[in-house]
């Protein structure tokens, strides 16, 4: 009954969620400015296990998409190797990437695994980091979430 219930009221947030937060772009979480990951340094997230907001005057451009970074040499570390940089799922939210919709992420809610980063809704009702969590299968969920990613990267939701 527990699960039941813990299942339902999961499905119930992730619904609201995609009302409120799915995104129309196609594989990247981005909004009309093209800035990446809201403007926080993927170089920060992958190379210092931190949530750090770059800075407009350390820019460069990947796939007509905008990353910005906290110094010169985080600039430099990106354009010598940005596919590493990149985030998973386009930047959308990996558990709803699992769970077949795109969400918005909060760029502090993240999490490094095996030389990748992993971006997460949080809001008021789903706090998508600790449902991943919970699951404790990383290969697992990224197994499901990468067949999903496979036709949510090109298509609307």
């Amino acid at each position: 009954m527990k699960n039941l219930l813990k299942s339902t009221v999961l499905g119930i947030a992730l619904t609201v969620s995609a009302t409120i937060f799915a995104q129309d772009n196609k594989a990247n979480n981005i909004d009309n400015s093209n800035i990446a990951l809201q403007g926080y340094s993927p170089v920060s997230y992958l190379d210092l296990n931190l949530a750090q907001i770059g800075d407009k005057n350390f820019k460069s451009e990947y796939n007509k998409i905008n990353y910005y970074f906290t110094s010169t040499e985080q600039k430099a570390t990106f354009d010598k190797n940005p596919i590493k940089y990149l985030p998973q799922y386009g930047g959308f939210c990996a558990f709803g990437i699992y769970a077949g919709a795109k969400f918005r992420t909060d760029p502090n809610k993240f999490i490094v695994e095996d030389g990748k980063y992993y971006l997460y809704l949080n809001n008021v009702e789903v706090d998508a980091k600790q449902l991943w969590l919970a699951k404790n299968d990383h290969a697992g969920l990224n197994e499901v979430a990468n067949k999903n990613w496979t036709k949510l990267s090109t298509t609307h939701n």
